[in-house]
């Protein structure tokens, strides 16, 4: 992949790049395994018949079990120990159930924005800044859920040992990470 560029146009600024098919393939494959994880945690949401007749829409009230999810759609609300409300989990059950429909809906809206910009056998990608906010929104979920998925934290190395199973997902991880930071630099007036 190519540096992200900013160029101006008689249509607005443009941002481009590009990308041969290999790094297509891979970018798409990971957006699809996150929006399929968050339309799958959106299918699960129970149905609830006041929702229906209000026409609000509701969420699970539980916090997802899968640690991917769980990093994309954290808590609401993470109180102090020792203070009043640390024990309130019905204040993140009724913010999550409230909040989770709408805050999956824009996740899956990123995802799609770069789906439907991303040639489909790599080439050049040009993008207005809304497509861009979209690209910077999916491609830091996908870093998340990745992250989480093979354990990246604070302590974690740059490099990992060859042998290590998780050394060419950190490899893809630093390049998703490499994307953001690029495409982020080129939106900077």
């Amino acid at each position: 992949m190519r540096k992200w560029s900013r160029k101006n146009s008689l249509s607005g600024l443009k941002l481009r790049s590009e990308m041969d098919a290999r790094e297509a393939e891979v970018l798409r494959s990971l957006v699809g395994a996150v929006t399929g994880l968050l339309s799958d945690r959106a299918d699960a949401a129970p149905q609830d018949d006041l929702a229906a007749l209000t026409g609000l829409r509701t969420g699970n009230t539980a916090p997802p079990e899968d640690p991917r999810l769980a990093r994309l759609l954290p808590e609401f609300h993470r109180p102090e120990p020792g203070s009043p409300d640390a024990d309130r989990a019905d204040l993140n059950s009724a913010l999550r159930g409230l909040h989770e429909p709408d805050i999956i809906d824009d996740k899956l809206a990123a995802g799609s924005v770069l789906l439907d910009t991303l040639p489909a056998q790599g080439g050049k990608v040009v993008l207005t800044p809304e497509q861009a906010d979209a690209w910077l929104n999916a491609l830091n979920d996908v870093r998340l859920a990745l992250g989480t998925a093979i354990g990246i934290d604070a302590d974690t190395p740059d490099q990992l040992h060859p042998g290590d199973p998780r050394a060419p997902h950190l490899d893809v991880y630093h390049w998703l990470t490499w994307m953001q930071d690029s495409l982020l630099q080129a939106l900077a007036p």
